[in-house]
């Protein structure tokens, strides 16, 4: 589809009206979307993804009114709203009374992460439905986040109807922020830089703990993972897949590289779909080039950190 094809959009609305899913593209991967009021509909997300019922889920609005029905934004979250809305950044704030969210939606906090996604179809899409939208990425629990409809597809076997609106042009998560007070916490590192942020509001942005409670979205130790197993900041060895960085090496193997140049916006764009690429190979194992540690290298890190921690 195009991004102009509304009767898709249209569509797909009444699905989610109805309590079924629907996945769509945002700006950073695509989401598995369902009616973030309708218990039932949501339930079936975690279903579908077999995704643990205490992981919250990301509600998607259509804009900074709407999600002021369901969050109570302090003066800071509202700057920060206002500031990077649409867009990847994710905000935590505590929930509104008689907000008509789904409980599961919440996985039984008291907060809710909201965003308004930076991404045509998307916006269309919670403009038709007109309802918020629980939309984690639309993928298995666990497993690598989709930056295109095919990897949707391929992801449930057929069995989820998607949106095609290209491939992502972030493809990271967005960055998760809560604001307690005057503090400004960072609960995922994302597409949205962590530098961009502090620059906006003039202070600097906590890191959460590591082992810290579960309160957002990708804070699960293990996440993000293909099939292989992976080694990071080193170099390949026979029989491995090699996902590089930066100036190319000499290897005869299997061998992806995240940027020539360097750049950290190509290879965060890169990321995912590069690695589905290198896991369709076959490979039992993927090394990865070290990768600078700064600007939106932290959020490649993160999830190259958690592709490859150890599975349970």
């Amino acid at each position: 589809m195009t991004n102009l094809d509304t009767r898709a959009i249209d569509e797909a609305a009444a699905r989610l009206r109805e309590g079924l899913l629907h996945a769509f593209p945002t700006e950073t991967v695509y989401g598995l979307g369902a009616d973030a009021t309708n218990a039932d509909a949501v339930l079936s997300i975690y279903e579908t993804k077999g995704r643990p019922r205490f992981n919250p889920l990301i509600v998607h609005c259509a804009d900074l009114e709407m999600a002021e029905r369901y969050g109570t934004f302090s003066l800071l979250a509202r700057q920060l709203a206002e500031t990077f809305w649409p867009g990847p950044l994710s905000l935590v704030v505590p929930l509104k009374p008689g907000h008509g969210l789904a409980d599961i939606a919440t996985a039984g906090l008291e907060t809710i992460a909201l965003r308004v996604p930076d991404h045509p179809v998307a916006l269309g899409l919670l403009r038709a439905a007109d309802r918020p939208l629980a939309a984690p990425s639309a993928n298995p629990s666990g497993k690598l986040s989709p930056t295109t409809a095919e990897q949707v597809r391929r992801g449930f076997a057929g069995k989820v109807p998607v949106l095609d609106g290209g491939p992502c042009k972030a493809g990271v998560e967005s960055t998760i922020i809560a604001v307690d007070g005057e503090i400004v916490i960072q609960l995922r590192a994302g597409a949205l830089a962590r530098e961009t942020i502090e620059e906006v509001i003039g202070r600097p942005v906590v890191q959460a703990e590591e082992g810290a409670a579960i309160s957002a979205p990708g804070m699960l130790l293990s996440h993000y993972a293909p099939n292989a197993h992976m080694r990071l900041d080193t170099t390949p060895r026979p029989g491995e897949a090699f996902l590089a960085f930066g100036q190319e090496q000499a290897f005869d193997g299997t061998m992806l590289n995240l940027s020539l140049s360097g750049d950290l916006h190509e290879a965060a764009r890169n990321l995912f779909s590069m690695l589905h690429e290198l896991d369709a190979t076959g490979a039992g194992m993927i090394a990865v080039a070290p990768i600078p540690e700064t600007g939106l290298g932290e959020a490649i890190n993160d999830r190259l950190r958690r592709a490859a921690a150890p599975r349970s």
